[in-house]
């Protein structure tokens, strides 16, 4: 499963999956021990870790460093115009935070909606000017339906 990340100010593509107790990220392999450690191997050296969620961000203690990680969760692109954007699926908007004819650039976040229970953070998936913008915190919304649209 690929998912998007945002480290250090950059947006970082990885493929992630699971084999019984044990997460794989490429090289790396990931279990969660029962004290609430992370347990990491790479290349056959292992490392344990802690780690915290505070809010949309993991903080990840490791080595004497602390790493910031942010899932992000673009929009799905609109197949009939390159900067639209559409709902992944049926929600209800709960935050909006760009307004028509503000600049964005790719990876911003425009605004949160929740779905079966969880927030899921839209981002532009291009620079450019917000367009179209009908929504505010409240409204809800059908998988397909036209989020934002972002003029390039």
């Amino acid at each position: 499963m690929q998912h998007e990340f945002k480290f250090a100010g950059d947006t970082v593509e990885v493929t992630v999956a699971r084999d019984s107790q044990t997460w794989h990220l490429g090289d790396l392999e990931c279990q969660i021990m029962a004290d609430g450690r992370l347990k990491l191997t790479v290349n056959g050296v292992t490392k344990f870790a802690h780690s915290t969620k505070v809010g949309d961000v993991w903080w990840v203690h490791i080595d004497g460093h602390v790493f910031c990680i942010e899932k992000t969760e673009a929009g799905s692109n609109d197949d009939d115009s390159q900067g639209g954007m559409i709902a992944p699926m049926p929600g209800k908007i709960i935050d909006v935070l760009v307004e028509q004819g503000q600049s964005v650039t790719a990876g911003d976040l425009l605004l949160v909606m929740e779905a079966m229970k969880m927030e899921h953070r839209i981002v532009a998936n291009v620079d450019g000017v917000i367009g179209v913008l009908k929504l505010k915190a409240g409204d809800q919304v059908q998988q397909g339906d036209v989020l934002v649209e972002i003029s390039e």
